[in-house]
């Protein structure tokens, strides 16, 4: 019975994808994230665009008012699935050259950043599309959880795939 390889290094089991290239930057961190330093990351002398997507902790949830959020992750697994996003990026347009993605854990207040993605390319098209495909696909499939806590001192813990679904 022939034996299936083993998927490269990097990729999830069973996935037909390629490892991230060396130049991406993956990290789930306490540590507030900067969006100058993404842009750093993402940008190459091959590019003719960098497109970056912040997301911010908002002050309202359904029209409730929210006092701050509370990310958690499960880091092994999130930066695994980090690095196959990258490469399901690279497969699909391969012109990208760099691929940034930063997620915050812990308490964040109204305003703050709570994740960059980042990604370098030729041309603002593919960049486009590729930086979008990789917020997506990190709310989808990433192990992050955040709880919303609301001015009124209740709270609620939600999967981000769970808020992507219902607001988008």
């Amino acid at each position: 019975m022939p034996v299936s390889p083993s998927p490269p290094p990097g990729s999830p089991p069973g996935s037909p994808l390629g490892p991230a290239s060396p130049s991406d930057s993956f990290r789930i961190t306490f540590a507030p994230l900067c969006l100058t330093e993404a842009y750093e990351l993402a940008d190459d002398a091959r590019n003719g665009a960098v497109v970056v997507m912040g997301g911010t902790v908002r002050n309202k949830t359904d029209g409730r008012p929210v006092s701050h959020l509370e990310y958690q992750a499960y880091e092994p697994m999130a930066l695994k699935v980090f690095r196959h996003i990258a490469a399901e990026i690279r497969q699909q347009w391969p012109e990208v050259n760099r691929v940034v993605i930063h997620h915050r854990t812990g308490r964040l207040a109204i305003g703050e950043l709570s994740v960059l993605v980042a990604v370098g390319c030729p041309h603002r098209r593919e960049a486009f599309a590729a930086c979008q495909h990789g917020i997506d696909s990190l709310k989808h499939q990433a192990p992050i959880w955040k709880k919303e806590h609301w001015q009124d001192g209740a709270s609620e813990w939600v999967s981000i795939a769970a808020c992507e679904a219902s607001h988008g």
